[in-house]
């Protein structure tokens, strides 16, 4: 069983950075494929970024490329969203999640953290 532990949401002033961090517990986060889901006031959940799991590819959502970064590291089996140039509309919760990379749909995920941009 795998579970993903979030870090690093809070309050951040209209461009501002700040870092998410997800931690991979009960498996080696090495085998999964990484992703960070958002969802804003009244709607759905969006993928806004992906890395795989060698860390070779990336994806990022057009609404933050460009201002978003994600990293992997193995070695502490932590994943990490840098947000730099933060604006009002990435208020939100932010989810972990992860899949073997075999695997189409993302079958873990953390228990959500808190994004607040003020403008």
């Amino acid at each position: 069983q795998v579970q993903l532990e979030e870090s690093g949401g809070g309050m951040v002033q209209a461009g501002g950075s700040l870092t998410l961090s997800c931690t991979t517990l009960g498996r080696p986060s090495m085998s999964l494929d990484m992703g960070w889901f958002r969802r804003a006031p009244g709607q759905g959940r969006e993928l806004i970024s992906a890395i795989s799991w060698g860390g070779l590819s990336t994806f990022y959502a057009p609404s933050v490329d460009g201002r978003f970064t994600i990293s992997r590291d193995t070695d502490t089996d932590t994943v990490r969203l840098q947000i730099i140039s933060a604006k009002p509309e990435d208020t939100a919760v932010y989810y972990c999640a992860a899949k073997p990379h075999t695997a189409y749909a993302y079958e873990w995920w953390g228990q959500g953290t808190q994004v607040t941009v003020s403008s």
